[in-house]
């Protein structure tokens, strides 16, 4: 029975694939930045976050009125990645129990619209290796950082297909890739 819903991941990055921090590299906003933002978030109805970025964002988001990502976040069930309990209380949030992938797996096969994973590069990467992400929405700034986590760092040849490109006013590419998965031997 094939998945019926997708894992996509969406990240700000510098041109060199840093991740980490993107307030510190952002080059500006502009409506096309703003609506593709706008359109991940309108296609899920889940999130799956790792356990640093739940504890920054239980912090900073109930009260955050950038929207219109905060009541998207707030509003959203979170399943959270994580072997210890969660020190912060949000709303709609626990842990993820038992085997990560398997939970994901099974998450996948239930009803449902796009899950979503945001700000977790570990988390990101350990999907992106089990090959249970389905697609990449990046916005690309122009600019080098030099150093922090990258988001493909550490990860096996994974193969994809550009679904959609396109240029921002700002400078921003905005670049909608679909992992193509090997399969099985």
């Amino acid at each position: 029975m094939p998945d019926s819903r997708k894992v996509v991941a969406g990240y700000f990055l510098s041109l060199d694939g840093v991740a980490e921090a993107p307030d510190k590299f952002l080059t500006g906003w502009d409506d096309e930045t703003d609506a593709s933002g706008q359109r991940l978030i309108e296609t899920q109805d889940v999130v799956l976050l790792g356990h640093r970025t739940y504890d920054e964002w239980a912090g900073f988001w109930p009260t955050s009125d950038i929207e219109p990502f905060a009541s998207f976040i707030n509003a959203t069930p979170k399943y959270v990645a994580t072997s210890t309990p969660l020190n912060a209380e949000w709303s709609n949030s626990e842990p993820i129990e038992g085997d990560l992938l398997d939970f994901v797996r099974n998450l996948k096969s239930e009803p449902g619209d796009d899950i979503g994973i945001h700000g977790s590069i570990s988390l990101t990467r350990a999907l992106l290796t089990a090959g249970l992400v389905d697609e990449l929405r990046l916005v690309v700034m122009p600019t080098i950082v030099g150093t922090g986590q990258q988001l493909f760092a550490g990860l096996p040849a994974i193969r994809l297909e550009t679904l959609h490109s396109t240029q921002t006013p700002t400078g921003h590419l905005l670049t909608t890739y679909r992992v193509i998965h090997q399969p099985s031997t």
